[in-house]
C-alpha cells in the first residue's frame, strides 16, 4: 500500500514539473518588418516598391501603382453575385444574372473537338524500354 502511494506521488511530482505544452514560435521568433524606411524617410517593401503614407505602392511619378476603378470598371454590366436570390432586406429577388465561364471562353464540345484522324500521330519512344538490355549488375 505504502509502495502505491510512494509510486503515485512520485509520478505527480515528475507530471507536476513538465510543461506541458511547447512554447510556440510565434512567442519567440518575431517576424520583420514587411518594408524598410531609408534615411530619406521613404518606406520601400521588401519588392523594392516605393510606398505612399497609406502603404500603396506608388510608381517614380507619385501614382498609385495597381488601383482599379471598379464602379467605372463594370459600369454597364448586369451581372450580379446573387442574382435570382431572394434578399430578405429588400424584400425582393436580386435582379441581373449571374456570370459564368461561358462568358469568358469557349468551353470544348463533341463539335469543336478534332477526331482522332486528325490528331497528330504519336512517335514511339526510342529506344523502346522492351529493346534495350538491362545495365550491368542489375537482375
Amino acid at each position: 500500500m505504502a509502495a502505491r502511494w510512494l509510486m503515485g506521488a512520485t509520478l505527480g511530482m515528475a507530471l507536476a514539473g513538465c510543461d506541458p505544452l511547447p512554447r510556440p514560435d510565434y512567442v519567440d521568433v518575431k517576424q520583420p518588418a514587411s518594408y524598410r524606411t531609408e534615411p530619406d524617410g521613404t518606406r520601400v517593401d521588401n519588392a523594392d516598391y516605393k510606398m505612399d503614407n497609406q502603404g500603396y505602392r506608388i510608381n517614380r511619378d507619385g501614382e498609385r501603382l495597381g488601383m482599379i476603378d471598379v464602379p467605372a470598371k463594370t459600369e454597364g454590366e448586369s451581372s450580379n453575385a446573387v442574382a435570382g436570390y431572394y434578399i430578405s432586406t429588400t424584400g425582393a429577388v436580386a435582379p441581373g444574372r449571374v456570370a459564368s465561364t461561358s462568358d469568358v471562353t469557349a468551353m470544348p464540345n463533341p463539335s469543336n473537338l478534332p477526331l482522332p484522324s486528325q490528331m497528330p500521330q504519336q512517335v514511339p519512344i526510342t529506344p523502346s524500354p522492351g529493346n534495350v538490355p538491362p545495365p550491368p549488375g542489375y537482375r
